[in-house]
């Protein structure tokens, strides 16, 4: 599938969500918490990042194609964990799989989806990973990581910066809540967004009921009340390494911690059995003023090594933003606002859009900076100006090296002038 749907880049699919759904859905994915100085400062610390370019490099056949956990795709992203999909588009989690698997990318299901992790694996399939958040009741959390391992997802992906919900006022504004209740605000807001209404939750209503948090236990969901999206799921402000120990005594597969921004944490995930560290500050959504995931990553990668895999989220809207972030020492980048815009404002042709953006895109940057393939990259290919920047002290993470293609053989010499 491949529609073009008028998007020459994200923030075209960005509008089109805006257009297309209430603004207090919009505002909860868009948004950050209380000033905005992190949401503001993910984005603009990219523009502390120069370029250098090589060139008389042939990139005539360059590839994206990176290995990830001993499994090799097409391409160096990961959809991240996102709770709204399935309100942004009728079971939106199918169709962002959907396009995961089409684009030869792992996809991660959020532990707040609206569709249950058996039916995405079913009706989707592809590279699957889930998202888990620590309950105050253990037993909960390691229900659904049973619950996952018996659907064959093949990654645990364990958010460890959610231990309060942030201060997102717009919701309460809004008048959003989950699981969903009706106000005069939000009402008119729906009402005002027919294509949505009618195409999302009217869809609902008619065939499942009420839009809530599909994977949330029996025993979850009667403790669950109402309250403002983001605030209304169970929290846990108790989580600490045993948590992440017993996690690791259950779960058979790769299991990465999410949310780290302390190089010396990191280390320690990793010696309480994390294969994978995602550098992230939850885009800027928890705690405002926070260190930006750009800003802490080198020091993350030297701290970590080629112990693990480190990825990275928070801000990414461009290739560009993923070339710097692998150049940087990332093996791989979660995308997960960017694919959200996409499936807002198409469904799975939306979300296929989107990531075809970022592969033009990310193809684009390689060739002019005379890349051939993503081991080449390394801080050599950057200029850091922005004085909170610093460059890791390897140079190359052999944990994302491809085979070097072979150069083009030159067979007829130029006549001399």
């Amino acid at each position: 599938m491949s529609t073009h749907l008028n998007a020459y880049n994200i923030f075209d699919l960005r509008d089109q969500a805006l257009r297309r759904v209430p603004r207090g859905l919009f505002e909860f994915v868009d948004r950050g918490t209380e000033d905005e100085v992190s949401l503001k400062n993910n984005r603009s610390i990219f523009d502390g990042i120069r370029f250098k370019t090589r060139t008389l490099v042939d990139v005539s056949r360059r590839t994206q194609e990176t290995t990830i956990f001993g499994v090799k795709h097409k391409m160096p992203l990961v959809i991240a964990p996102t709770g709204t999909a399935g309100l942004m588009w009728y079971e939106g989690e199918i169709a962002l799989a959907r396009a995961a698997r089409a684009a030869g990318i792992p996809f991660t299901l959020a532990t707040g989806s609206m569709t249950a992790m058996e039916r995405v694996a079913d009706e989707a399939g592809g590279d699957l990973w889930f998202q888990l958040y620590m309950w105050p009741d253990r037993s909960l959390s390691h229900e659904l990581v049973q619950r996952a391992k018996a659907a064959g997802y093949k990654a645990l992906v364990v958010t460890v910066d959610g231990v309060s919900s942030g201060n997102r006022e717009y919701n309460i504004r809004n008048g959003f809540t989950i699981p969903f209740t009706f106000s005069t605000r939000n009402v008119i807001d729906m009402v005002t967004h027919p294509r949505w209404l009618f195409g999302t939750m009217l869809r609902y209503l008619v065939t499942t009921g009420m839009p809530t948090y599909a994977n949330y236990p029996a025993a979850a969901k009667a403790k669950l009340t109402a309250g403002p999206m983001g605030r209304s799921s169970l929290r846990s402000d108790s989580i600490s390494w045993a948590d992440l120990d017993a996690l690791r005594a259950i779960w058979p597969h790769k299991l990465i911690v999410k949310g780290m921004l302390d190089p010396a944490d990191a280390a320690k995930a990793v010696d309480h059995g994390a294969d994978g560290i995602d550098v992230s500050n939850h885009g800027g959504r928890n705690l405002d003023g926070i260190v930006s995931p750009i800003e802490a990553l080198p020091e993350i990668v030297d701290a970590v090594g080629n112990r693990a895999t480190v990825f990275m989220d928070s801000g990414i809207r461009r290739g560009s933003d993923v070339v710097k972030a692998l150049a940087l020492g990332a093996d791989a980048v979660m995308v997960g606002r960017s694919t959200l815009y996409g499936v807002a404002a198409g469904g799975e042709a939306g979300a296929v859009r989107a990531l075809e953006i970022f592969r033009d895109e990310i193809s684009r940057v390689l060739a002019l900076l005379g890349c051939r393939n993503l081991g080449d990259l390394g801080p050599q290919y950057l200029k850091l100006v922005d004085p909170t920047l610093r460059a890791p002290n390897q140079v190359r993470r052999p944990l994302r090296a491809v085979p070097e293609p072979r150069p083009t053989l030159v067979t007829e010499t130029a006549p001399e002038s």
